[in-house]
């Protein structure tokens, strides 16, 4: 790739925009810019960052993207949520930028239930759909919103009054035929010319709020995930990546669920093996012919809520001590080494403060330390590190309460203990 492209994700906070996030951070042919309507989690992970976008539903959203988009050389938008998805395909032109993703007709398809579930009753097993509470003979049935994302809206109902009451609160639910068994997802890759690249599924064993927590690769002897795939990528116009959700009806047959034209925020399981859906989506959207391949080791994946932090600290050096702190047992506390040389690509100065009962150099050397610090204070075991400390614009990291609580009181400098030091990490 001749130059650095200038990529747009919006809203850039939601599960997807976090996942395109970790996915091009490294790469340096991207230059990430985040943008949100609301204020979250995006904020703490997008570097250069947007703040106030209109909504996408408002008549000022257009031009304000187009404002944007001129003011920091955009060169595509990759949209993270399917109602944006939609949007943004339909205004690709008047943006004057590329909208990474399918076609306009895949994306309106995609965002409906009822649509998709018309359009491929005839290619594959597709749940049954009843016209109203009256027409169900059996319960319990399955409520979920024609439009929707996550868990919002989608509920289990187990009789008819419980079925309006639902519908009273969401008029635009879809009654679908009740899918007892296992669930699976297939994220899917189709190139330019709509050559079905990569397909592989993944057991959904713990879902919370409609999102995959933990999940790992499945591979069923009959191909089964793969042919629905190539029927699914068949019928419609996908461009980049893209999968599909199956679970086993009463019968034992895969039934679709959904289809979606964006990557999966789970999809990293497969990032992790070596298909980075949002890096291939980018170069297959500016022309360029890529490949496909995967490693082949067992892995799973397991999520959980992460923390970002926000300080309003500014320091050119950080002293840190040693044992216990920058060495644990026998073994590099290695968070905090990768913190140290964050910190030397910031241009900080690093000390190493340290009361080593050994010879402090001998075990550097031993540890590879050896070039990290710019400078290296071995003090007497009577001594007290804040004597020797310079407070301008310093911080200090040291695992010992007592020698945090003597540097803050005489110093009034930022302490950490090796615990918090996470709120320093970018």
């Amino acid at each position: 790739m001749a130059k650095t492209l200038n990529i747009l994700v919006f809203p850039c906070g939601s599960e997807i925009g976090l996942e395109i996030h970790r996915s091009l951070k490294y790469s340096i042919h991207i230059n990430l810019i985040g943008a949100n309507s609301v204020e979250d989690h995006g904020r703490f992970v997008y570097k250069n960052y947007i703040k106030d976008i209109p909504f996408f539903s408002d008549e000022d959203f257009i031009p304000s993207l187009k404002k944007i988009i001129e003011t920091y050389q955009i060169d595509a938008i990759y949209p993270a949520m399917d109602a944006v998805i939609a949007r943004l395909s339909q205004a690709e032109e008047e943006l004057g930028c590329k909208v990474i993703g399918s076609p306009v007709a895949t994306n309106d398809i995609c965002l409906s239930k009822k649509k998709t579930y018309q359009l491929l009753k005839d290619t594959i097993l597709v749940p049954k759909v009843y016209e109203n509470l009256e027409a169900v003979k059996t319960f319990p049935v399955f409520l979920k919103p024609e439009i929707g994302y996550g868990s919002r809206g989608v509920k289990l109902i187990q009789n008819f009054k419980q079925g309006q009451e639902h519908l009273n609160s969401y008029p635009t639910c879809l009654i679908l035929e009740n899918l007892p068994g296992k669930e699976f997802t297939v994220d899917c890759f189709t190139d330019k010319n709509r050559k079905l690249l990569f397909s592989a599924g993944r057991e959904r064993k713990r879902i919370s709020n409609g999102i995959s927590v933990n999940t790992v690769p499945v591979e069923m002897e009959d191909e089964s995930l793969k042919t629905i795939a190539r029927h699914i990528n068949a019928v419609f116009h996908f461009r980049g990546a893209w999968f599909f959700q199956v679970k086993y009806n009463d019968n034992g047959a895969l039934c679709l669920l959904e289809v979606a034209s964006r990557l999966g925020g789970s999809s990293s399981l497969f990032r992790n093996m070596g298909v980075n859906f949002a890096l291939l989506s980018i170069f297959d959207a500016f022309g360029y012919d890529v490949n496909v391949f995967s490693n082949s080791y067992n892995i799973e994946l397991d999520r959980s809520l992460n923390n970002k932090y926000k300080l309003d600290i500014t320091f050119d050096k950080a002293y840190i001590d040693f044992d216990d702190c920058l060495i644990l047992g026998d073994k590099v506390n290695t968070a905090l080494l990768g913190l140290l040389y964050q910190f030397l690509n910031q241009g900080k100065k690093l000390v190493l403060i340290t009361k080593h009962k050994d010879d402090i150099y001998e075990s550097l050397i031993k540890f590879r330390l050896d070039k990290v610090f710019d400078e290296i204070i071995h003090l007497e075991q009577d001594h007290f590190k804040f004597e020797y400390i310079d407070k301008e614009k310093a911080i200090f990291i040291d695992d010992s309460y007592a020698e945090r609580y003597q540097v803050h009181k005489a110093l009034k400098i930022p302490v950490f203990a090796p615990d918090s030091i996470e709120c320093l990490i970018d």
